[in-house]
């Protein structure tokens, strides 16, 4: 009862962001329903007149229906140079077309042949025979399939908030990242509720279509272009720079950063667009030309994008000379100074059992390696600088490896199912939960300073970036950030406002 009131209050609080994010996930559902509509039910006709090819373009179409879907709108940022709700709505439309394109072959395939030869004898042309006979007899089959593929794109639609397409999935995401109910139900009731009414209005238009040819159903998809149609031609605006953020807090505070700093001093329009996964997501948006600059740390530049290790023992300087020298030789891409904070990886469990365990340090756990278990994020443990690397370095595996989301880590140690998480040690959650950093006395992990990375064209073409960007050179403690992503984790703060309150109080904004 208490999670449902909370997310009551937030609703009450958020109810502006709420019927955005609602209008978001209605248009981008209908328009790839519509885009999967016209494309399956003509697509269907057709094979039913081509059966020798059908079984060949219906396995194709299901190929695309066993692509994981977070790799798919992944995928379809670098195919199709964007990220927002046009990939979105193609990798969307993908997912649906199985079903539709289905069961529009099955319902006209399976038309009694009697009836078919009766109206061919009849003098009708194969066009008004489909049009009389075909397809008032096949509608209920052909409605199923896009029954199903509506609630299908419904409930995957949540996932387009990891590439910036909006949608009642940014805040699921959010209460993922930050292991709050309220904002996840906030996000799931409405996008099951949404299913069961699209399903419901599918329904009654099947029954009414009965004995009434196909006049209501063109009636609803008359309805639903209006609805789809009327708002794009705002969608294309961008502004001249896009500033974009991973997934968390951190990202999303220092992208505000970025965006008021450039506001201030020149006259530049600048958006934000956060929330956009992990690393490879961000590095593919950057790359498409989606966004212009993002935060990237120096240990994952290295590690994750360069595929290269520092030296054992190297020290921040050289960690971020080595990243910045390297993102300019293979990307041509510039990476402007750090700020302080170092926000690199540990190894962190609850106080009063690393206590009990008498572990300070990584190498203490290889005595309990088949006895405690490990909840990582999905990241973490495919990386050379994380579990991976922490392997080889520290020369033992654990028995018991969890992988997570990493909102849900922090969940799971704090309810017991995991004995320690990988974190970062500008986490709000280390405090919150009162972990315990354990020492790196192999240092495995390199430095991972903030620092603003962007194509060498764009400096070309705004070179005050650089000025105004390394304003942040230095800047930021460990404990600084810690508080900014606790005020927005925790205390539900909007990240553009503690962005401009640490600005202004710093002397950074006027």
């Amino acid at each position: 009862m208490g999670t449902f009131q909370a997310m009551v209050e937030l609703f009450l609080e958020r109810q502006g962001t709420f019927w955005t994010l609602m209008w978001e996930h209605v248009h981008m559902s209908l328009l790839s329903l519509l885009c999967a509509v016209l494309i399956s039910v003509p697509l269907g006709i057709y094979l039913s007149r081509k059966r020798k090819i059908a079984e060949a373009i219906i396995g194709a179409a299901a190929v695309l229906q066993t692509i994981p879907s977070l790799a798919l709108l992944g995928f379809m940022i670098l195919l199709l140079n964007q990220i927002g709700t046009f990939p979105a709505v193609v990798a969307l439309t993908a997912y649906a077309l199985l079903p539709i394109l289905r069961n529009t072959y099955t319902g006209i395939k399976g038309v009694d042949p009697a009836l078919k030869e009766a109206a061919t004898g009849m003098g009708m042309s194969s066009f008004r025979r489909l049009r009389k006979i075909e397809l008032p007899m096949a509608i209920p089959v052909i409605m199923a399939g896009i029954r199903t593929s509506m609630v299908l794109i419904v409930g995957t639609a949540t996932l387009a908030a990891l590439i910036s397409a909006g949608g009642l999935g940014d805040f699921i995401m959010t209460g993922i990242d930050r292991a709050n109910n309220a904002y996840i139900l906030l996000g799931a009731i409405p996008a099951a509720l949404l299913a069961l009414f699209f399903d419901l209005i599918l329904r009654i238009t099947e029954r009414t279509s009965q004995g009434k040819a196909l006049t209501p159903i063109v009636v609803v998809l008359a309805v639903s272009l209006l609805v789809v149609f009327a708002p794009l031609l705002s969608f294309n605006q961008k502004s001249e720079l896009v500033i974009g953020g991973k997934v968390g807090a951190e990202p999303e505070i220092i992208a505000n950063m970025y965006k008021h700093l450039i506001g201030e001093e020149t006259n530049i329009s600048v958006t934000v667009e956060s929330g956009l996964g992990s690393t490879d997501i961000a590095f593919n948006a950057l790359s498409a030309d989606e966004v212009d600059i993002y935060l990237e740390f120096t240990g994952t530049a290295l590690t994750a994008l360069l595929n290269e290790q520092p030296e054992r023992g190297s020290n921040e300087e050289e960690v971020y000379e080595q990243a910045r020298e390297g993102m300019n030789r293979e990307y041509d891409m510039s990476y402007l100074e750090p700020m302080q904070f170092n926000n690199t990886y540990a190894i962190a469990m609850k106080e009063d059992q690393a206590e009990e365990l008498g572990i300070d340090n990584i190498s203490d756990m290889e005595e309990y390696s088949d006895e405690l278990t490990a909840g990582f994020t999905f990241e973490f443990a495919d990386r050379e600088d994380g579990y991976i690397g922490m392997q080889e370095v520290y020369g033992f595996s654990f028995d018991n490896v969890e992988t997570m989301d990493q909102g849900l880590r922090t969940r799971a140690v704090e309810a017991g199912e995991v004995d320690f998480i990988d974190a970062y040690s500008t986490d709000a959650d280390v405090v919150e939960y009162n972990l315990f950093i354990l020492e790196d006395d192999k240092n495995l992990f390199p430095p991972y300073q903030g620092a603003p990375l962007m194509k060498q064209e764009t400096l070309e073409e705004y070179p005050e970036l650089e000025e105004i960007l390394n304003q942040h050179s230095g800047e930021i403690s460990d404990e600084e950030m810690q508080q900014m992503n606790y005020m927005v984790d925790y205390e539900d703060a909007d990240p553009s406002e503690v962005a401009r309150e640490y600005l202004a109080e710093n002397g950074f904004l006027n």
